[in-house]
């Protein structure tokens, strides 16, 4: 554990470990919606899973600041990192989430209406299809755009241009 705070700095680790707990609850919030139609996913194990390692979790984070950490530049450490780039890494974890929040209706969603209403020429359909697939598009180019600006503002920090 010390030698991955030292790497990634304590920010870095705490977002790194959250895998921990926030997969099986991707898990369980999955398999609750599917489960009602299929009868074969199993949520409360899932659920069970995901809570049991986020109370891990906490408890690594609660031994976190007794860890010592060299003193250097770290990537993701929110006390040395600019204003410019924390607006840009916010953007990129707002446009990451909104990635996610669509994968997550498209994994969970049954598209067989919506396809066959396309098909049929409906305008409804349709608009909702072009918004789906307009929204997909703007999450991967801001996330895109976010990371590329937030990197620029990170190689400034790291070459001593003045702070913005």
């Amino acid at each position: 554990m010390t030698g991955l705070v030292d790497r990634f700095g304590r920010t870095g680790f705490a977002a790194l470990s959250s895998l921990i707990w926030a997969l099986p609850m991707a898990a369980w919030a999955g398999s609750a919606d599917l489960s009602p139609i299929d009868q074969t996913a199993y949520p409360w194990i899932a659920l069970a899973i995901g809570l049991a390692m986020l109370v891990v979790w906490i408890g690594l984070l609660t031994r976190l600041r007794g860890i010592p950490v060299a003193p250097r530049e770290r990537r993701y450490d929110m006390r040395q990192m600019s204003r410019s780039e924390r607006r840009w890494t916010l953007g990129l974890i707002a446009f990451g989430t909104g990635l996610i929040a669509w994968l997550n209706g498209a994994a969970t969603v049954d598209w067989a209406p919506l396809t066959q209403a396309v098909g049929n020429g409906k305008v409804g359909p349709t608009l909702l299809a072009f918004a789906l697939a307009a929204w997909l598009i703007v999450m991967l180019a801001g996330m895109w755009f976010s990371w590329r600006r937030a990197s620029a503002a990170f190689q400034a920090r790291l070459h001593g241009v003045a702070r913005a």
